[in-house]
């Protein structure tokens, strides 16, 4: 287990060259090359779905140190970085970021709950999204989109009622109840955590009795980080020759973010989001190619936004040891 990460990380850049190989990989660099600026530009406007979703994780966060927006979204732009660049199944960022608002003065229960309440939430209207692009797939009612909208549904259907108890699991109180076990197997020794679980299965709680603010967090900031990132598709097709509708744009984004959900162990999504571009993008009627330069156009985003955030955590990291001595 230790090293299924790199294992995955070498697999996936494997299968990422070969397709790039397979379908002619002079003429996908040709048309990247052509784009030049464009594809920074549509880089760069990653800022606004981080944005929405500093905003959206910042409603989430209660008691008397809550962080300003600015913070938080420093906080987002880290927890991308590490979740998108390093082989830590996506749970690294969290970790980071939850050591991050501790030396802030948060409290461990408060932290924890905003973390969880933001993924359960972000994992939802991912499913949502993706079954209406899978819609829109169907009513498009070409063979080859039938199939892929069928494999999809397919897959949506079997991860549905994971992603249900996902979402419902605050009513186990879970935290407290694993803290229960642990503690029992080591015959007492984790009895200063049960308290602690327990506020934090109820500060859960509390964020999702708050009817009003996680309504908004979907259907707002979680509907704004999908268009915002539906942009840095368009604006890369746009500048690599090719218009789509903005529509078209959200439903590939819809259903490359959920495929990427689906493969978390892989860092990077390395070679499932390339194979998903090549596959959603071709029942969208764009070429291999296209599709081939719109996923290379994600990765000189990752290059771009993602690489600078690793520093930027470094630099938080070692100021705060600073803090510390």
């Amino acid at each position: 287990m230790k090293h299924l990460g790199r294992i995955a990380a070498l697999v996936g850049l494997a299968v990422a060259l070969w397709l790039l190989w397979r379908e002619d990989a002079g003429a996908v660099l040709g048309m990247m090359r052509a784009a030049g600026a464009g594809l920074v530009l549509a880089a760069v406007a990653h800022v606004l779905p981080m944005l929405a979703n500093a905003r959206g994780w910042q409603t989430l966060m209660r008691g008397a140190v809550r962080p300003k927006l600015a913070a938080v979204l420093r906080l987002v732009w880290i927890r991308e970085s590490v979740n998108g660049m390093l082989p830590v199944a996506r749970i690294g960022g969290e970790i980071v970021t939850f050591r991050v608002l501790r030396r802030w003065g948060m409290r461990p229960s408060t932290v924890v709950a905003s973390l969880v309440v933001d993924t359960q939430l972000t994992l939802i209207s991912q499913l949502v999204f993706a079954v209406a692009g899978i819609g829109y797939l169907l009513d498009r009612a070409a063979s080859r989109s039938m199939h892929l909208a069928a494999d999809i549904a397919w897959g949506v259907v079997v991860l549905t009622p994971v992603l249900v108890l996902f979402s419902l699991m605050h009513h186990a109180s879970p935290f407290e109840r694993l803290t229960h076990f642990f503690n029992r197997v080591t015959s007492g020794k984790l009895a200063a955590l049960v308290g602690e679980s327990a506020r934090t299965d109820e500060s859960i709680k509390r964020i999702w009795r708050r009817r009003r603010i996680v309504t908004s967090y979907l259907f707002v900031w979680q509907s704004l980080q999908c268009c915002a990132t539906a942009l840095e598709i368009w604006l890369a097709l746009y500048f690599l020759g090719t218009k789509v509708s903005f529509l078209e744009a959200v439903v590939l984004e819809s259903l490359i973010q959920a495929l990427s959900s689906v493969a978390f162990f892989v860092p990077g999504a390395l070679g499932i989001q390339e194979g998903g571009f090549l596959l959603v993008g071709g029942a969208l009627g764009l070429d291999p190619q296209t599709s081939l330069a719109l996923a290379g156009a994600r990765r000189i985003r990752d290059l771009i936004i993602f690489l600078p955030g690793l520093l930027a955590w470094q630099f938080t990291e070692l100021r705060g040891a600073r803090r510390n001595r």
